[in-house]
């Protein structure tokens, strides 16, 4: 699609997700990895407090928000944009990236449905135990593509 073609909230987006101010935070593999990492332990820190903590739930919703905007800022914005607003090659890293997060979250759920019939049929009280897991799947399910597309980001061109 032509730069014409797209809306003023495209083009916004586009400005915002293709910043490089926070660029030090995922310029390597390993950072992005570790960014991806911190992420994956705040959201299951969010998930294991909701309800219970929300004190602690509120202390890490910034730092969650700030990890999730350096992976956007990384994948520049690869799930974030309309499907308009990105090209050939992008269209198809995100066909991919979600191809294997809908992977990735089928055998999750595989697991999680195998651990909590077993939990069940060992005698154990599911009546606690089945909105958390239902809670934390969702919220993995939610954000697997995200995750994935941080891992799966390359590094940035050097300068010449």
């Amino acid at each position: 699609m032509s730069e014409a073609q797209l809306t003023r909230y495209d083009r916004r987006m586009q400005a915002i997700m293709n910043r490089r101010e926070a660029a030090a935070l995922y310029a390597t593999a390993a950072r992005r990895r570790t960014v991806v990492a911190v992420h994956v332990l705040l959201t299951a820190a969010s998930v294991a407090s909701w309800g219970r903590h929300p004190f602690v739930l509120l202390a890490l919703l910034l730092p969650w928000c700030v990890a999730t905007g350096a992976i956007n800022a990384a994948t520049r914005g690869l799930l974030e944009l309309r499907r308009r607003a990105l090209d050939e090659r992008q269209r198809a890293e995100r066909s991919e990236v979600l191809a294997r997060a809908h992977r990735l979250t089928t055998a999750l759920l595989l697991v999680t449905v195998l651990a909590v019939g077993g939990y069940g049929l060992a005698g154990g009280d599911l009546t606690g135990v089945v909105l958390r897991v239902l809670l934390g799947v969702l919220v993995v399910h939610w954000l697997m593509p995200m995750w994935v597309a941080g891992l799966r980001a390359q590094d940035e061109p050097e300068d010449e």
